[in-house]
């Protein structure tokens, strides 16, 4: 069996803030984690599979008594906002719809799409699926995301690559990736590229360095563990 862990659930509570940040008895808890799911499923369908590719790459969620918080995380803030906040109107009354609850969408910009993890697998996804030979796909990702400023990548890829009649996995990895570090900040993403001839899986990597004290989350976020901190030193 291997013993590989999932970069984010390892550090989440110690490095890394939670991605849904509420309390709730337990009568109501498995009732609310459903529908944080379907939440999260509803904005990929609608922003990422489907015009207008708003390049999402991360959504979370705040609940109080009175109201629920969606924060979306995009490359492009633009495409959700909306000529004169349709859009993001649109996607407010729908989850409304969906949930019966007063709901509140905030946008946050994702400032270096080639440092975020979830956008680059996404973008290999759309280059396999455009026919783009896949060790030039995976490269030119990988040394994109060094050049941003990456400490160290690594991109997985397996299926039916280019087509071959055997499924197999191909990875490149370039500078450094401590995955055991807690205090190492590695972000993970996945995407899938439906072909033709077979499902090709994603995995990328990110190490963008270590958690410095003091150093916030992107959502500025004032409920309890909504913010990823370094760990002190005892």
């Amino acid at each position: 069996m291997g013993q590989k862990t999932h970069p984010f659930g390892l550090r989440v509570g110690i490095t890394e803030a939670h991605r849904s940040r509420w309390f709730a008895p337990k009568a109501l808890y498995g009732e609310l984690l459903v529908e944080d799911e379907r939440i999260r499923r509803f904005l990929d369908k609608r922003l990422n599979r489907q015009p207008p590719h708003a390049a999402v790459s991360d959504v979370h969620i705040e609940r109080t008594r009175e109201e629920l918080k969606v924060i979306v995380k995009t490359a492009r803030p633009g495409l959700v906002i909306g000529p004169k906040g349709a859009e993001v109107d649109r996607l407010q009354e729908e989850i409304q719809l969906m949930t019966g609850r007063k709901v509140a969408i905030s946008i946050l910009e994702v400032k270096n799409p080639d440092l975020d993890a979830k956008l680059v697998a996404e973008s290999i996804a759309d280059q396999l699926r455009k026919r783009m030979a896949f060790r030039r796909a995976v490269k030119m990702r990988a040394e994109g995301a060094m050049q941003a400023g990456a400490r160290g990548v690594k991109v997985a890829i397996s299926g039916r690559l280019g087509g071959a009649e055997m499924s197999r996995t191909l990875d490149v990895r370039l500078g450094s990736l401590p995955l055991s570090t807690l205090q190492a900040n590695i972000d993970y993403g996945t995407a899938e590229s439906v072909m033709s001839y077979g499902t090709i899986g994603i995995k990328v990597w990110i190490y963008k360095g270590l958690y410095e004290q003091g150093v916030t989350d992107e959502a500025e976020s004032k409920a309890a563990g909504g913010r990823a901190r370094a760990r002190g030193r005892r």
